[in-house]
């Protein structure tokens, strides 16, 4: 899910706080386990990675700030009123993909990054070092308007992008002692396996099937956390 549409940490965050880790550790946990995951769809995308390396700095940049300060907010302010924006965003940003398509018909020729997206990154940045799940949606319906070729392109700057957030995130969750590496560990190598393949799986499949997965995922994800935050 990671691979495609950023969305494995709605089922293993959960999974985390029934195992009876608490909220906060668990998002902590969670981030270094799926941190790992991201490098290996990174790699997995590897073609597309290098072909459009040169918009990479602009959008790590600001990533890497804004996942920062998300992470820093997470250890100094309580999640339940930031969990009751999170049903919004996701039926936000899926709508956003799902209309992409017909919304981005005069999208640049040659890749590249309006600043708009570059500030709206820096937000999603700061989401994603907050909390993260449903983050890669976010970055994929930005990432829609860069002008890049095909959805593996776009897939393979936001896994780059991930990389970037869950990694900075983990510094200051590391400092804290808030990470349990008894389930961040083996969930760390289940996900490393289950990016890689995942990512190798997708580029070989139709663009209009990989774009309607995605849009599943994140009709799905939207329903459930409505359900869980509002029901």
């Amino acid at each position: 899910m990671n691979s495609v549409a950023g969305g494995g940490s709605f089922l293993s965050f959960p999974s985390l706080v029934f195992a009876g880790v608490a909220p906060i550790s668990a998002n902590a946990t969670n981030n270094a386990a799926m941190w790992v995951g991201t490098i290996g769809s990174a790699r997995g995308y590897r073609e597309e990675v290098a072909a459009h390396r040169g918009l990479l700095f602009p959008v790590i940049a600001v990533s890497v700030a804004g996942s920062l300060i998300g992470a820093c907010l997470l250890l100094v302010t309580p999640q339940a009123v930031f969990e009751r924006l999170i049903p919004w965003l996701l039926l936000f940003a899926t709508i956003v993909f799902a209309l992409s398509p017909r919304l981005t018909r005069g999208a640049p020729r040659s890749p590249r990054h309006a600043p708009w997206q570059i500030a709206v990154q820096f937000c999603v940045a700061i989401y994603g070092g907050y909390f993260g799940a449903g983050m890669g949606i976010l970055m994929l319906a930005v990432l829609a308007f860069s002008g890049l070729p095909s959805f593996n392109a776009q897939n393979a700057i936001k896994n780059v992008l991930a990389v970037a957030i869950n990694g900075v995130a983990l510094i200051p969750f590391v400092v804290a002692r808030i990470v349990d590496w008894r389930f961040a560990l083996p969930m760390a190598v289940i996900a490393l396996a289950g990016g890689y393949l995942g990512a190798r799986f997708f580029r070989r499949v139709p663009q209009p099937f990989a774009r309607g997965v995605v849009v599943v995922i994140g009709i799905v994800m939207t329903i459930v956390f409505f359900a869980r935050t509002f029901v």
